[in-house]
């Protein structure tokens, strides 16, 4: 196997600003190469936390998964984007992506022309960091002459794209520096691929080779019944915005969530929803010990895949399961 490759944590944005600095440096500390908080709405700012890493790592990338052109307009993003990666050293990433529909309903914004928006979003932002005007007038964007920084950008800040369906992985694979695909569950890499794949064959040769990160769920623990509880806890906020090409993989749908939703955002009962996660739904990720999660894996090592991203909840503990990656998991893949 290759040794060229990249391992990243990613994290909800949903704990303390000192319990992310505590894992930062662990991951550092533990080889691997990238760190990503999400920001989903009325949780904690991605920004300011990675603000918080940026000050207390050294070697880490940093990015967030994902900012959106909806609740943040892109001229903000690519402020985010050029202040953070001179605050950091040149180590940030943006995750971008359209977010979930379903999420932009709580605040009454209407989530129109979602590929326009991330397509030319993701256009202006590259312009405005080159230190060009961004002048527009598209299907989500309208901007003037005016619309330029008043400063100039330490670099270009490569730009992932988060996609789920069809449409957005195959533009990802026409315009990402990366992407953030949801291997949900892994073995969905085989659905992914061919879709980013058909997409890169309009992709502008002056971009680079894309970034691939496979994006995984993981739970793990030495106890199973932990690590099966706090991963059902995220399947079950997170279900019912699922895209249909991951929901088919499962033989799941929008319905088969429903009482576990309400369960969640009505009633507000953990317990209810955490009992009505069921075994199909569980394979959305991989609960248990390193091996588990390794076997797992393998299939996509072997088809090519070089950057293997973590994501939540980790672990009952995610300090000692990235502890356990470092330990484990990263070494099998390098050796």
């Amino acid at each position: 196997m290759s040794t060229s490759f990249t391992y990243s944590i990613r994290l909800n944005n949903d704990l303390g600003v000192a319990d992310y600095v505590r894992l930062a440096q662990a991951a550092e500390r533990t080889g691997f190469d990238q760190l990503w908080v999400s920001n989903d709405l009325f949780l904690k700012s991605s920004p300011v936390i990675l603000a918080a890493i940026a000050t207390a790592t050294k070697r880490l990338q940093l990015g967030t998964c994902i900012l959106n052109p909806y609740t943040i307009d892109p001229s903000e993003i690519a402020m985010i984007a050029a202040t953070l990666d001179e605050l950091s050293g040149n180590r940030f990433c943006l995750g971008i992506a359209a977010g979930a529909r379903d999420f932009m309903k709580w605040v009454g914004i209407e989530h129109r022309t979602p590929l326009a928006a991330v397509r030319e979003s993701v256009a202006v932002i590259r312009k405005l960091l080159a230190g060009a005007p961004a002048p527009v007038d598209g299907d989500y964007l309208k901007w003037s002459d005016e619309a330029y920084l008043r400063f100039s950008a330490p670099r270009t800040t490569p730009i992932y794209i988060g996609a789920l369906g069809p449409k957005m992985l195959r533009l990802a694979g026409e315009i990402g520096d990366g992407v953030l695909p949801l291997l949900f569950p892994p073995e969905h890499y085989f659905t992914v691929r061919p879709l980013l794949d058909e997409g890169g064959r309009a992709r502008d040769e002056s971009l680079s080779e894309i970034d691939f990160a496979a994006c995984i769920w993981v739970s793990l623990s030495k106890d199973s019944d932990a690590a099966r509880r706090v991963l059902a806890e995220k399947i079950a906020y997170y279900g019912s915005a699922l895209s249909p090409l991951i929901l088919e993989r499962l033989s799941l749908t929008r319905d088969d969530f429903s009482a576990i939703d309400r369960a969640v955002h009505q009633e507000r009962d953990m317990d209810k929803a955490c009992a009505l996660v069921d075994e199909r739904m569980l394979q959305i990720g991989v609960t248990g010990e390193p091996k588990a999660l390794i076997r797992r894996l393998e299939p996509l090592v072997e088809a090519g895949v070089r950057h293997l991203s973590f994501g939540p909840p980790l672990g009952p503990d995610p300090l000692v399961a990235i502890e356990l990656l470092g330990r484990e998991v990263l070494p099998y893949f390098r050796s």
